[in-house]
């Protein structure tokens, strides 16, 4: 016959707390359960809600900067074609010319021409077109409206080169001008790229270092500190462990005592 008693109280007590200790040192979570502490893991959940939200913010950053790396190559292409167009117009102009020789070169400008149509007109990122002329979204924060925009250019920005015959002198001295305002425009707009770029970046190491900040701050709410668990458990098998010869000696002394009143 077995007598409840103190001793198998604390037995269940040292049990129940060795099965708690030995899941935080397995899992290396102090909280795993709203049962360790409810309160904690409130927190826990919310640090871990904005530290995903920070996580897609980089993301769509780094998203951002192929982005706009993905323009200002495709710009820069369209920038070399202008200079291209402007270095046959100069040639074009010099009178040692004949005009079946400012044909050929007006036919090397139409390619070039061509070749910067292409460029604004079946740039894409992501699947969709690049050059479209519309504002462009970039959601860099946890919070709603944290974003950075870019407004996109389209083929205007080189319609005035895009119409440039040379095949004449006037035609090249008006290419010449042109070629100076379309290369002044497309630098412009890959300066505004370059901005934005320079402005994500920075975006990027703000957001890391403050999902560093909430790492941080989880990690002391809901990581197991080892050494403090090592040493409950040590002092609870030592609990546990005495619980154990207690009750065999109370289990001993209440047969005992039964013998007695047979």
């Amino acid at each position: 016959m077995q007598i409840n008693s103190p001793s198998n109280s604390l037995l269940n007590k040292t049990t129940q707390a060795s099965n708690k200790q030995n899941e935080q040192l397995a899992t290396g979570k102090r909280v795993n359960s709203a049962a360790d502490d409810a309160a904690a893991l409130q927190i826990i959940n919310r640090l871990t809600s904005q530290q995903e939200g920070y996580g897609q913010s980089i993301r769509n950053a780094y998203d951002g900067i192929s982005y706009s790396q993905t323009s200002e190559s495709a710009l820069s292409g369209v920038g070399d074609a202008v200079s291209r167009i402007r270095e046959l117009s100069i040639q074009a102009g010099n009178g040692a010319l004949t005009d079946s020789d400012r044909q050929a070169l007006q036919d090397e400008v139409a390619q070039l021409q061509t070749q910067i149509t292409d460029t604004f007109e079946n740039t894409t990122f992501g699947g969709a077109p690049l050059f479209d002329g519309q504002q462009a979204n970039f959601q860099v924060g946890p919070d709603a409206n944290t974003t950075q925009s870019f407004t996109q250019a389209d083929s205007s920005v080189a319609a005035g080169i895009l119409s440039v015959d040379i095949s004449t002198q006037a035609g090249a001295q008006a290419a010449i001008t042109a070629a100076d305002q379309v290369a002044k425009d497309v630098n412009t707009q890959r300066s505004q790229l370059g901005a934005f770029e320079n402005t994500l970046n920075s975006t990027i190491r703000g957001l890391g270092n403050q999902s560093d900040r909430i790492a941080e701050s989880q990690s002391r709410i809901a990581d197991t500190d080892f050494a403090q668990v090592a040493a409950q458990r040590s002092a609870n098998d030592i609990l546990s462990q005495a619980s154990i010869a207690l009750r065999g000696q109370a289990n001993q002394s209440a047969s005992s005592v039964l013998n007695l009143l047979q």
